[in-house]
């Protein structure tokens, strides 16, 4: 299941999906190191689904900023 619906995500407004973004990254990040440390996921299905967001945040992004007219 996801971490955040994206119904959820599309009645977010700019601020707090930026900062949601940072939130799983340094989740990510945290859980990444913890295994490169030589440790063991506590839940690796974990990784995946904050993946997963991190790409819906991110592809969510990029439509909005489609319909403001700015090209990336």
């Amino acid at each position: 299941m996801a971490i955040i619906r994206k119904k959820e995500m599309r009645e977010m407004d700019d601020v707090t999906l930026e900062k949601k973004l940072g939130d799983l990254k340094s989740e990510l990040y945290s859980e990444l190191g913890f295994i490169a440390a030589g440790g063991k996921a506590s839940n690796p299905g974990r990784i995946r689904e904050i993946r997963k967001t991190i790409a819906r945040i991110l592809t969510l992004r990029r439509e909005r900023a489609g319909k403001s007219g700015v090209a990336g």
